[in-house]
């Protein structure tokens, strides 16, 4: 597989994120079986590891740091701050202040048993702190040698830009698959202009273009993707009809869906990352088969003409998920 610069390091352009193991979702593995599939990947060559604050309020850092502490000369570390959780139940809350960027990435340095972070997200904009401010304080970690490399998460050109004015950055990492097209409006054009690496999260649309997830209904209450209005009941049908032809394409090219989601990803520029989640081995070692997958610009062409934005059905996010974040935003069809 190829190599691609990741704030200076040179990774695998498939990393692995670790939300799945702890947050958001559903059917979490145990501690133990979370361990194994950290490890399992560290040894199947993943090199790119990604975590956050939010995550379990910060139990995933913790079962980072605990499962591949004592290899940690292995392997690219990022994780969030800015964004967590205060109380069970309750939504992530949105904090971009200096002082309470410092304090999380002391507990998060803490947490992951490690002296320093590679690459430490602002994981929201807050709408309150002026990114400059919130940059700047990242920066004196930087300075201080703490974090490695400044990146944003959920943001649009203009904020990657001013952010930009005062300090580098060296990654964004915004939601981005077939499914999710909203950093096609500049976002991946401003960080190629910038030097900035673009990581994309949810690159399987929250396992829609794994062709595995036939019913979201069927998910557990708690589940994030209740809330989302592309996975509801009258939306999710018309859209797995769009994805039987991506399933189609898939076949006739002997790859998995999956790969083949992923691949499309990694073609969108050099300075493209993808940071699939998973709770299972072989998810893992599949989505790195993604890797030796080269699509043409046919196939390109075919696969992005089929699913995008003008034909998903549903948003990605509800009403108030969309206020908490600054990306550039297509109309919702359905």
């Amino acid at each position: 597989m190829e190599m691609r610069n990741l704030a200076g390091t040179m990774v695998r352009p498939l990393g692995l994120g670790c939300m799945n193991l702890s947050h958001g979702y559903s059917n979490f593995p145990s501690y133990a079986d979370g361990a194994e599939l950290l490890r399992h990947a560290l040894d199947a060559g993943v090199d790119h590891f990604d975590t956050a604050t939010l995550y379990g309020k910060g139990c995933n850092e913790e079962l980072l740091g605990a499962a591949l502490g004592k290899r940690r000369d292995e392997f690219f570390l990022a994780s969030k701050c800015g964004l967590e959780i205060m109380a069970p139940g309750e939504r992530g809350r949105i904090d971009g202040r200096p002082e309470t960027l410092r304090a999380q990435a002391e507990a998060s340095l803490n947490r992951l048993g490690t002296d320093y972070i590679d690459l430490y997200y602002l994981h929201r904009l807050d709408p309150e702190v002026p990114v400059e401010e919130s940059v700047g304080a990242l920066g004196d970690l930087v300075a201080e040698g703490a974090i490695g490399a400044i990146g944003l998460s959920e943001v649009s050109a203009a904020t990657l830009r001013r952010a930009a004015a005062e300090h580098p950055i060296a990654a964004v990492q915004n939601e981005y698959s077939l499914a999710t097209r909203n950093s096609e409006l500049g976002l991946l054009e401003a960080c190629r202009e910038l030097g900035t690496a673009f990581v994309a999260f949810s690159p399987l649309c929250r396992a829609f273009l794994t062709g595995t997830l036939r019913d979201p209904q069927a998910l557990p209450e708690k589940d994030m993707r209740h809330s989302m209005p592309r996975f509801s009941a009258e939306n999710y049908p018309a859209n797995l009809e769009l994805l039987a032809q991506v399933e189609a394409i898939a076949s006739r090219l002997g790859v998995t869906c999956a790969q083949l989601s992923l691949a499309w990803v990694l073609a969108q520029g050099e300075h493209v990352h993808a940071i699939p989640g998973t709770t299972n081995q072989a998810h893992v070692d599949e989505n790195l088969g993604a890797g030796e997958v080269v699509l043409d610009e046919a196939t390109l062409a075919e696969l992005g003409g089929i699913i995008n934005s003008a034909t998903m059905h549903g948003a990605r996010y509800n009403a108030a998920q969309q206020r908490t974040i600054d990306t550039e935003e297509f109309a919702p069809l359905g």
